[in-house]
């Protein structure tokens, strides 16, 4: 069978795709689809519940997204993006895209995967966190999977709800609040067999929640998985100066700008994805100063050694941090 990965209109394709825009449309107001197909109408390459693409929306800009549909030998990748009229663009362009406009993306990535031994899966999705959530419930119905999916969004914010619903039956329980969602998924966590895993996606506020709930009835680390959002809104932060250790070049870091921008307004290539403190690909190591960490990467353990930084949200916590570049 030939897919998308060998060639595209003869040109060889290193390292990602290029699609065309197959649809594009409002699934509910301020959330737009967009299903991305090879030019040339071939299988794409399969992807594991929970991934992500990357989609490059200018040079050096890219924004990942979860993948919604069908994930064994798919003829589309779908996307369903939240405007975020407070962002650095890449939302507004991909809600600007039309149908044959052809984009380039990376190839999907995984780090919120079903346990596939887990006995039961017990999924919690946020707002537009449902995206990922829908692609779990995609690949348990097709292994036959034992789920349940808690969707908590406000009126008319509920994206893919409808088709959800029609997926999961009476899996499936929708609430609108924080309290509605404490009150139907606190019984459930104090009540599940031994070998469940519980997923949540959304806002940080609620997969804290989840986690703590969690916690409390008892549930072992290794059984709750998240993957948030972002870090959210960040405050500008006061300027600072990073040292290239390895050159002894410094960068300045005014305040308002990331590290990981300043670096490569110098033209210092650091890769990175979401540049929104969630995905770790623009992970760098820091010899010495003190690290303002405001990422949802690293582990608690991992900050407090003060070895490494997410330059995309983090910044130092001083005048001057030394970098392992």
């Amino acid at each position: 069978m030939t897919t998308a990965l060998e060639t595209v209109a003869g040109e060889s394709i290193t390292g990602g795709l290029t699609l065309t825009v197959r649809e594009a449309r409002l699934l509910c107001p301020g959330i737009r689809h967009v299903v991305l197909a090879d030019p040339a109408g071939r299988t794409l390459p399969s992807f594991t519940p929970g991934s992500h693409i990357a989609v490059t929306w200018a040079e050096g800009r890219q924004n990942s997204y979860s993948l919604t549909g069908p994930s064994i030998e798919p003829d589309h990748y779908a996307i369903s993006v939240r405007l975020d009229e407070n962002g650095h663009g890449g939302s507004r362009w991909v809600h600007d895209l039309e149908p044959d406009q052809r984009i380039r993306v990376s190839l999907p990535r995984s780090a919120f995967a079903p346990v596939l031994n887990a006995r039961h899966h017990l999924l919690v999705a946020g707002g537009i966190g449902v995206t990922p959530i829908l692609s779990h419930v995609r690949a348990a119905l097709e292994w036959g999977r034992s789920f349940e999916v808690i969707y908590s969004f406000r009126d008319q914010s509920g994206a893919h709800a409808d088709k959800l619903a029609a997926l999961c039956g009476d899996r499936m329980i929708t609430v609108s609040t924080p309290g509605e969602l404490a009150d139907r998924l606190v019984p459930k966590l104090a009540d599940q067999p031994l070998g469940t895993h519980v997923y949540t996606c959304g806002p940080a506020p609620m997969i804290a929640a989840v986690a703590e709930w969690a916690r409390d009835c008892g549930w072992p680390p290794g059984r709750v998985h998240s993957e948030a959002f972002g870090a959210g809104p960040l405050p500008e932060g006061a300027p600072f100066a990073a040292t290239l250790g390895r050159t002894g070049m410094i960068v300045p870091v005014p305040s308002g700008t990331s590290l990981l921008e300043a670096l490569l307004d110098k033209g210092i290539n650091v890769p990175n994805l979401c540049r929104q403190g969630v995905c770790g690909e623009c992970r760098l190591s820091v010899r010495g100063g003190a690290i303002e960490h405001r990422d949802l990467f690293l582990t608690d353990e991992e900050k407090a050694s003060g070895d490494s930084i997410m330059p995309c949200v983090s910044r130092s916590a001083g005048d001057r941090l030394e970098l392992d570049l």
